[in-house]
């Protein structure tokens, strides 16, 4: 071979042809590059001093584009800024005028990469945080417009060799579908494989009498059919193996699939040579059998893990692709079925009963009800009138609807909602990254007891060195034991979600289990803030209770303030006619309303006796010339599922403390009508930090539920913080779940499922600990084959992710 064709590029470290090297001088040594794009990505490396990434990375082949060498972002990329599309795949970030986008990072193959990549992002003008995901291969990004664009974003991926695309759930799920495709068709390779080798190798099992020639001829077509089980359907897991024993002098830890990798390497390479030589046994039977049972547990692992998903990112993935757009609203009403994708704020589509809603918006037209459990839990239709908010993802269930579109693709609710459950993947949970750890260190044991034990039975029996060797590397692979929590884990948070509970942090489920204190806020919380009529008292005897009911809620009429609210819903409720009112209705500021003679406002205004009550939301009082005519009473709303939920806490002989800024007899007054003991009135928001702090100091763990907007402090200082309210915005108020729903039931069940979640999780590590404590000795000793080992490995796992799919029905 000549010396031309050894050397290799810098970057992508492929054969360079003689008359394609480019020498460059990079850190002041030279350099050799297979194209301009290369050339242009090691340069743009070097000079932003990441160079260290080249001797982290995990090598790649693939020449980039020439036309990465210019600064000019190609017109490919420059389509995404313009504002329509813009607005599609990036949502506003809170205040400061910052966006935020999440983009499908492509050719990713390792932390070397994900690095590479964050670093370079967050030295891009304007770029104010990056986080990637590895396992979902997302990245998102928050950046101020004004600074830098999005089409520069992807470009910039571009430019270090990687590519990145606007994520779009609809891509999502055929990528799902293609994950799934793959390992079924690897399975099914695996199988066939496996079946006919079983079937060649079955003389050997009954002792049949065969003439030498043809158990040859079988052991070499059984050979021809282990090859393609072991370079297909095993290829995932020789190239996980690799990478993990690459990156190990920076991780000092080895992955699950080394050992996996390692027995079915050593098994085919002796069961080669012994078919060569025609001594000793060839294990092809054991190895098709090992890979197609391990890949039907991985399989069984991935239907978990992406059911798991659940919810609203689910839900998202099944938007619809087309939509009809009514084109020349409102002078016809004349529909054309158009991609989603092509649909901008503005435009007007009709939605029929049955379909789902693909933009958020306005309704426009026709009244109808929609099914909106996905953004809140509930499972009841909502109704919705004319000029109400609709969002993406919920389902029309009345009538045929027209809507504005006001927000499409990643500016949508549902968008913000799956952008919080990718956080959540982000943090990985406590339990999941130490059972990560200690299977890494199993891993290491696992080795050194496989070569120990093959060892030892070198010195006395060398012909079943081979056998132990391979027996033990199968039958003790971790698989069970490092999928114990995180299936577990997974199969719960996917629960959850589809009860209307995101968790945007993955502690949530474990800190319930260890929660001793709950602090409670009451408005907005413990009730809803809204008032409802309690009671009419005072009433003058020419009045009758709907006579005077049916006058206040005239003059409220077109009033928007919550107690005038109450008094047309009370209306409304007994059907009462409202009386016509001669004069107009005049606001009265800090005061009240009146009406000619008549006035409905404060006692201090019409100057009458107001009876207290505690707890009460407020009063008003209704007179006229001659005097009172009646008083409303008004009473908070309890939350629904208030009462189940107490009863449950309670059962876990949790603490419950009401905490809040209403003045102390009405706190006192909710805490003895719903059964708490510990509570405190007139909190300001710093009042509320410290009482969490002071239980704290006491060494309790506390579990705190607010708003998510005044209790931002009481949130960020909990131990485990829900924020109860209307989705994705509330991230920013610092808690670990959002509770979507308007009933408190999902907390409840959420209780329930972290008390079944932490059993499962104990059951799957001591079915891995005790299975690993009897088939690790009994390989060491030689008493199971490798065919035997490969069946109890993967029933193990199977058994492990079968059990924590239980979970999945919360």
């Amino acid at each position: 071979m000549s010396n031309s064709t050894q050397i290799r590029c810098y970057h992508c470290s492929s054969s360079i042809v003689p008359g394609d090297l480019i020498e460059a001088d990079l850190a002041g040594r030279s350099r050799q590059f297979c194209c301009p794009g290369c050339l242009a990505i090691a340069q743009t490396i070097h000079g932003e001093g990441l160079e260290v990434f080249y001797a982290r990375r995990a090598q790649s082949g693939e020449k980039p584009a020439a036309y990465l060498s210019s600064n000019e972002i190609p017109a490919k990329l420059q389509a995404y800024d313009d504002p329509s599309l813009r607005s599609r795949f990036t949502r506003p970030d809170g205040g400061g005028g910052y966006l935020e986008t999440t983009l499908r990072l492509e050719k990713i193959r390792c932390a070397a990469c994900v690095w590479l990549c964050e670093q370079h992002l967050l030295r891009i003008a304007g770029v104010k945080e990056v986080q990637i995901n590895y396992v979902t291969q997302k990245v998102t990004v928050r950046y101020s417009p004004s600074q830098t664009s999005l089409a520069r974003l992807l470009f910039e991926i571009e430019r270090i060799g990687y590519e990145a695309w606007p994520f779009e759930p609809s891509e999502s799920l055929e990528r799902a579908k293609k994950e799934r495709r793959s390992l079924l068709m690897r399975l099914g390779v695996a199988m066939l494989g496996m079946m006919q080798v079983m079937m060649y190798a079955w003389p050997t099992y009954t002792g049949a009498d065969i003439t030498p020639e043809f158990d040859l001829l079988l052991g070499w077509v059984s050979w021809a059919l282990t090859v393609p089980v072991m370079v297909y359907s095993a290829g995932p897991i020789f190239q996980a193996a690799w990478r993990s024993a690459r990156s190990f002098r920076q991780t000092h830890l080895l992955g699950m699939d080394v050992p996996i990798a390692l027995a079915l390497a050593l098994a085919f390479l002796a069961g080669t040579i012994n078919l060569i030589t025609g001594t000793g046994h060839s294990y092809f039977d054991s190895i098709t059998m090992f890979v197609a049972f391990i890949l039907a547990a991985r399989y069984v692992e991935l239907l978990a893990r992406q059911d798991a998903q659940g919810g609203a990112e689910a839900l998202a993935k099944q938007l619809p692709a087309t939509c009809e757009r009514v084109f020349n609203y409102p002078v016809s009403q004349e529909v054309e079925v158009v991609p989603v994708v092509n649909c901008s704020p503005g435009d007007v589509l009709r939605v029929s009963p049955g379909e789902v809603l693909p933009a958020d918006g306005v309704l426009i037209e026709n009244a109808s009800a929609l099914d909106e459990s996905l953004l809140t839990g509930e499972s009841k239709p909502v109704e919705k009138k004319i000029g109400d908010r609709v969002y993406a993802g919920t389902h029309n269930i009345l009538n045929p609807l027209l809507m504005r579109i006001e927000a499409v693709g990643q500016s949508t609710r549902i968008a913000g909602i799956a952008s919080l459950l990718d956080q959540a993947l982000l943090a990985k949970p406590v339990m999941v990254s130490l059972a990560e750890k200690w299977t890494a260190y199993f891993v290491a044991f696992l080795l050194l007891s496989a070569f120990v034990s093959s060892a030892v039975w070198l010195y006395f029996d060398p012909s079943r060195a081979w056998t132990v060797l391979v027996s033990v590397l199968v039958a003790s692979c971790p698989c069970a034991l490092s999928l114990a929590v995180p299936t577990a884990m997974a199969a719960a948070q996917g629960a959850v979600t589809k009860l209307g509970l995101l968790i945007v942090r993955g502690h949530v489920m474990e800190g319930l289990v260890k929660t001793t204190d709950l602090v409670l806020d009451k408005t907005g919380t413990l009730t809803m803030g809204q008032p409802e009529l309690q009671e009419i008292i005072n009433l003058r005897p020419d009045y009758s209770l709907d006579d005077a009911l049916a006058l206040a809620a005239a003059i409220e009429a077109g009033q928007r303030h919550p107690l005038a609210l109450s008094l047309m819903r009370a209306a409304a409720s007994k059907n009462l006619p409202l009386p016509t009112l001669d004069k107009p209705v005049i606001n009265q500021l800090g005061k009240g309303l009146s009406s000619g003679a008549y006035r409905l406002g404060s006692a201090s205004w019409l100057g009458v006796a107001q009876r207290a009550q505690l707890g009460q939301y407020g009063q008003v009082h209704l007179a006229d010339q001659q005097g009172l005519i009646a008083s409303f009473l008004f009473l908070d709303t309890p939350r629904p599922g208030l009462e189940e939920f107490l009863q449950t806490v309670k059962s876990r002989k949790i603490i419950i403390h009401l905490v809040s800024g209403d003045d102390a007899a009405t706190v006192r007054w909710w805490a003895q009508h719903v059964g708490i003991d510990h509570f405190q009135g007139g909190c300001t928001p710093e009042d509320k930090y410290e009482y969490i702090l002071q239980l704290q100091n006491e060494h309790r763990f506390v579990w705190a539920i607010g708003d998510g907007v005044n209790d931002a402090p009481l949130l960020a200082r909990a131990d485990i913080s829900i924020a109860v309210g209307a989705g994705a915005p509330l991230a920013a108020a610092g808690a670990d779940a959002i509770l979507t729903a308007v009933s408190l039931e999902p907390l409840a069940k959420t209780l329930r499922l972290a008390d079944k979640t932490q059993a499962i999780i104990k059951e799957n590590l001591w079915w891995a600990l005790i299975y690993n404590l009897l088939a690790i000795p009994a390989a060491m000793m030689g008493l199971v084959n490798p065919w035997v080992a490969g069946i109890g490995m993967s029933l193990s796992s199977l058994a492990v992710t079968l059990n924590a799919w239980r979970l999945r029905k919360a």
